[in-house]
C-alpha cells in the first residue's frame, strides 16, 4: 500500500514563525506562524509539490528521510487520490483513449481526470484506480 506521507523539518525561522522543509521533495518550502498553522501549511505545500513531479514527467520521489527531529507529514485526501491516479496511470502504460474505454468517458474528460491542476472529485477518482487495477483505502491516525 502507498501512502504519501513524508517527512518534515520543522525549524524557527530567521524573524519569526516556523520554517518546514522535505528533504524527499526539497521544492516543498513554506512556513507557519506557529507548529499549528506551520504542519496546515506544511500538508498544502507538500500537496502543490507533489503534483507538479507528473507535470513535469517524473516519478514521485520515494519517502527514504525518517529520524529524529522530522515529523510526518500527509497529503490532503484529495490531493493523495489524485496523487494515487496519476502514479497508476503512469505504471499502467495505456493510452487516455484506453482509460477512457475502460471507465467510459470521452478522451477529454479522461485528460481531466489526468490533469493535476484540475479538482476531480473523490468517486472519479476512486472509479479511476478501479479502472486500473488499484483500490483507494482510507486510513484515520492520531495527530
Amino acid at each position: 500500500m502507498k501512502a504519501f506521507v513524508y517527512h518534515a523539518k520543522f525549524e524557527a525561522g530567521d524573524e519569526q514563525g516556523i520554517v518546514v522543509t522535505f528533504p524527499d521533495v526539497p521544492e516543498a518550502v513554506t512556513q507557519g506562524d506557529d507548529l499549528a498553522d506551520a504542519r496546515a501549511q506544511a500538508e498544502e505545500a507538500l500537496g502543490l509539490a507533489l503534483l507538479t513531479y507528473p507535470q513535469r514527467g517524473l516519478p514521485l520521489p520515494a519517502c527514504k528521510s525518517r529520524g529524529r527531529g522530522l515529523k510526518p507529514i500527509a497529503v490532503a485526501p484529495e490531493i493523495a487520490a489524485k496523487l494515487a491516479v496519476l502514479d497508476a496511470f503512469r505504471s499502467a502504460k495505456l493510452t487516455k483513449k484506453e482509460l477512457g474505454r475502460r471507465l467510459g468517458k470521452d478522451e477529454k474528460e479522461v485528460r481531466r481526470i489526468l490533469d493535476p491542476r484540475h479538482r476531480t472529485k473523490l468517486p472519479a477518482l476512486r472509479t479511476t484506480l478501479n479502472a486500473l487495477g488499484r483500490r483507494l483505502v482510507v486510513g484515520v491516525e492520531a495527530v
